[in-house]
């Protein structure tokens, strides 16, 4: 298996992340944790190391260089899938309290297993995400939610800023071309009661970045979010509330 330790010590470094030796075996561990399960089940299309590395661990970490959760804040991961940017962030701030979420058990199979390797504490949440927003137990009781290549922005909004608390922060991770999204989602994110911030950054490769950072300013109304399939095929916009 090929050894990205040094590699990823270097690219970290380049968005302003200092990896160490400790940490770097730790991602080694989960690279090669995931390109096994891979082999049984669909868990990325990336399967070169070195991509592994850039568009995968570095891209989830990007996000410490542009933004520190406070000690022990609750982060919540929507859509986590194979546990960007979840896993990585954990690694990098242990003090997070991660609770990972996605809609298929056998994903969040493959994250326990990594936990349990790695070391991680986590909670792994098998729901919906506008599940968990209606859910009393979870609906504006994290400090933080993140969301990498899950939906569109409209669509997102919805799925997670119920899930924060009232001054925190949904961080929403895309490509270069945001404006067409984010002309698209004003509505939704004034009416859920967000204000948006647009951080872009370059990878070490210099493919480009956008964070889209949301802060909760208002409490989101009742009825947000709506159930089932309704989000996704009927997103928010001024004409479809």
């Amino acid at each position: 298996m090929t050894d990205i330790r040094a590699a990823l010590m270097e690219k970290s470094k380049k968005v302003g992340v200092k990896v160490d030796a400790g940490q770097a075996d730790l991602f080694q561990r989960y690279m090669e944790l995931l390109l096994e399960w891979n082999e049984k089940m669909n868990l990325t299309a990336i399967t070169d190391p070195a991509e592994i590395v850039e568009k995968h661990f570095v891209d989830s970490l990007s996000l410490l260089s542009l933004y520190q959760p406070k000690q022990g804040a609750k982060l919540i991961d929507v859509g986590t899938g194979a546990g960007f940017p979840g896993i990585p962030l954990k690694i990098m701030r242990p003090d997070l309290k991660l609770t990972l979420l996605d809609s298929l058990n056998k994903r969040l199979n493959f994250l326990k297993a990594v936990c349990t390797e790695l070391g991680l504490e986590s909670s792994l949440v098998h729901r919906r995400a506008e599940e968990a927003g209606l859910d009393k137990t979870m609906r504006e009781s994290f400090d933080v939610a993140v969301a990498r290549a899950v939906a569109p922005l409209n669509v997102l909004c919805e799925y997670c800023i119920p899930l924060i608390k009232m001054k925190g922060i949904f961080f929403a991770m895309k490509g270069p071309a945001v404006q067409e999204e984010l002309n698209g989602s004003s509505y939704a994110i004034e009416l859920l009661g967000g204000e948006e911030t647009v951080l872009p950054f370059l990878l070490p490769d210099g493919e480009e970045r956008t964070l889209i950072k949301i802060q909760k300013k208002r409490f989101t109304p009742k009825g947000y979010p709506r159930h089932g399939g309704t989000i996704a095929k009927h997103p928010l916009s001024s004409g479809n509330k």
